[in-house]
């Protein structure tokens, strides 16, 4: 098949923003079955990216967060000349635009930020009312320059190993019995994302009493919690995985289970991008700009005059947004899922 365009995105630096990115390139793609798609993108979401069939090839950004790094992106820009014929720049950093531009490539596209004029040359208004969710805004620069309908953001969708995951349950010595419930406690933007821990721990053991295995995923950082709740649930049905998986381990384990229950963060995402009912709790965000993408899946969300305040710590002191969701409203929606039935409720005010 011949290639009608070479195309580059730069992706953006945190998970749920990397699978909801992958809308824009099932768009392109929909578009032009003959793009090809390469991703810009830090080291830990290229194994993710090899689990998007529309890209085909993910480069390494070896750069940490917020690092600029001219010299190196210079380098990385000179590697990359004549490859590309378009780039697409999807955060609105100055340095994000550095290396489309080091590479010499033709047409550069993205949103005005950060006094990028000349590093973007395919200058596009960023107006928030009309962008209103984080996926609207990749999708928009994927569209023509003054097209204004914007089409319904496709679902990203996940490509599952099943061999990978058989051989990580047998690394694991997971035996299930039954379906499984992946809970994921932590939030790498802060604690006024996190629905409380007591109310993870109630949860994890009334489903365990029903005999139902419980997985505990997340980063090495949050393993303490993970343990945490593994020894209050008192239950041989729940076992915290944090920090023993990698991400796209995860993405595998998320698509074996039945159903998963979490905070908003980018493990919410994956699991919603795989297929697994999904239970998302929100606090200081807000289901409005950042929702599952995908219809199968339950929404808490308490909708009060102070939120959402997108705050890494209430500023209020209370956290009543999270503290106030119930684990009885929780546990009915996991519950109805195993049970089998098939409403959902894209938002649920507690």
């Amino acid at each position: 098949m011949t290639v009608s365009e070479k195309l580059l995105v730069v992706g953006p630096s945190w998970v749920g923003d990397m699978v909801m990115a992958q809308s824009l390139y099932k768009l392109l793609k929909a578009k032009d079955g003959s793009i090809s798609i390469d991703v810009l993108a830090p080291a830990w979401s290229l194994p993710l990216l090899e689990r998007m069939p529309e890209i085909e090839r993910g480069i390494e950004l070896p750069f940490g967060h917020g690092e600029l790094g001219l010299a190196g992106r210079r380098r990385l820009g000179h590697s990359l000349r004549g490859q590309y014929d378009r780039a697409i720049v999807l955060p609105r950093s100055l340095k994000s635009a550095l290396v489309p531009w080091f590479a010499s490539i033709r047409k550069r596209t993205g949103f005005r930020g950060e006094w990028r004029y000349g590093l973007i040359n395919d200058m596009r208004a960023f107006d928030p009312k009309r962008l209103d969710q984080t996926v609207r805004r990749f999708i928009a620069l994927g569209m023509a320059p003054g097209e204004r309908d914007m089409p319904d953001p496709p679902e990203p969708l996940l490509r599952a190993d099943a061999e990978a995951s058989a051989n990580l349950m047998a690394r694991l010595e997971l035996k299930p019995t039954g379906p499984m419930v992946a809970l994921m406690p932590g939030a790498e933007y802060g604690p006024a994302k996190q629905w409380p821990l007591a109310s993870y721990v109630l949860l994890a053991h009334r489903l365990g009493d029903l005999g139902v295995d419980v997985l505990i995923l997340g980063s090495a950082k949050e393993a303490p919690l993970g343990r945490e709740i593994e020894t209050a649930a008192g239950s041989r049905h729940v076992r915290s995985l944090c920090g023993e998986t990698t991400l796209v381990e995860a993405v595998d384990l998320l698509a074996a289970a039945r159903v998963a229950v979490s905070n908003d963060s980018g493990l919410m995402h994956i699991a919603a991008a795989v297929g697994t009912h999904t239970v998302a709790i929100y606090g200081s965000s807000t289901p409005d700009f950042t929702p599952p993408l995908t219809a199968n899946a339950d929404v808490h969300y308490r909708r009060l005059s102070c939120s959402p305040c997108f705050a890494r710590e209430c500023p209020l002191g209370h956290l009543d947004c999270l503290n106030g969701i119930t684990v009885d409203a929780v546990f009915d929606s996991v519950k109805c899922r195993l049970d089998g039935a098939s409403k959902n409720s894209r938002v649920a005010n507690d």
